[in-house]
């Protein structure tokens, strides 16, 4: 049975936020706590970044450092750079991003199909690593010296946070009881932190978790590496986790994390992508740890159409 149908909006910039919360059922198993996971993917550009994006462009519209005529400049492994590239096409800037060949063909075709500048940076092994992100920031940065362009600069902009506030907002209304822990993997730290400054606010204990590769485990380990998962494990510490640092940080394996995006695209009916089925791995150790009548809410950051090039579903 489904609820009513969404009222008419005046733009698609009103059609972010309010995804679906959605109860696991077939992967759980027995005498582990609830798992609920937000399907960001039903946001425009189907990702979660779509939240970040419009927060950095309308703070920056409204402190009058964006204004017509100006261009917008970032660097993104795909789904930050789609969400900016839709905004900005709405909105009338010209967008140029900074991108990598290490990331899924699908993310970078979306940001030429909604009209972007793209620029792509060569990674020597096809893999993400700390050398190639610095690349991107510092190509990006160099073209921010032009006085006709905005840099969003996702890593130090806590208009993200701000973005990502109303997400953590949505889920305390949308879980009826508590909320015992929140996991999320980490890449800026924005949609962590929106959500745990949420969950504060309504004075909430919840735990909130980090998550990163285990290849990369900067935070929990203070070393860098090499892996395949998108969107995070930048190999340094976020700029917005130093002030507020993350209270508990788990290292995920990369392979588990592809495994469980496949089942909980053929048992679940979530098509999921690597990072959220390393969201879903936390989320499955959490609830075995705090075992029945707990909850655990994890987010499924976006959609397994932007991974298909990769055979993650092979």
């Amino acid at each position: 049975m489904t609820g009513s149908p969404p009222k008419t909006v005046n733009s698609t910039l009103q059609a972010i936020g309010n995804t679906p919360l959605v109860k696991l059922n077939r992967i759980v198993p027995e005498g582990s706590a609830d798992i609920y996971v937000k399907l960001e993917y039903y946001n425009p550009t189907g990702s979660k970044k779509d939240r970040m994006a419009l927060g950095m462009i309308e703070g920056a519209e409204a402190r009058g450092e964006l204004i017509e005529g100006m261009s917008v400049v970032e660097y993104s492994g795909g789904s930050t750079g789609a969400s900016l590239a839709f905004i900005c096409a709405i909105k009338g800037y010209h967008f140029h991003i900074i991108s990598g060949d290490c990331f899924g063909q699908e993310k970078l075709d979306t940001m030429n199909a909604f009209g972007a500048d793209l620029e792509v940076i060569k990674s020597p092994d096809g893999k993400i690593t700390a050398e190639v992100i610095q690349s991107m920031i510092d190509r990006a940065a160099e073209l921010a010296e032009n006085e006709n362009y905005y840099f969003t600069d996702q890593l130090n902009n806590t208009d993200i946070i701000h973005g990502f506030k109303k997400l953590g907002e949505e889920i305390i209304e949308q879980v009826d009881g508590p909320i015992h822990a929140f996991c999320d993997s980490i890449g800026t730290a924005g949609s962590l932190c929106g959500v745990r400054r949420a969950l504060r606010e309504a004075g909430l204990n919840t735990r909130v978790i980090g998550l990163e590769p285990a290849t990369s485990p900067i935070l929990s380990e203070g070393r860098k590496g090499a892996h395949k998962v998108e969107g995070i494990g930048l190999g340094i510490i976020p700029p917005h986790l130093i002030d507020e640092p993350c209270e508990e940080v788990r290292a995920i394996d990369e392979t588990l994390a592809r495994e469980l995006a496949v089942r909980l695209t053929r048992e679940e009916g979530i098509f999921a992508g690597t990072s959220t089925g390393m969201n879903v791995a936390g989320a499955l150790e959490i609830a075995a740890e705090l075992g029945p009548g707990h909850t655990v809410v994890a987010l499924a950051v976006d959609s397994g159409l932007k991974y298909l090039s990769e055979g993650l579903y092979e």
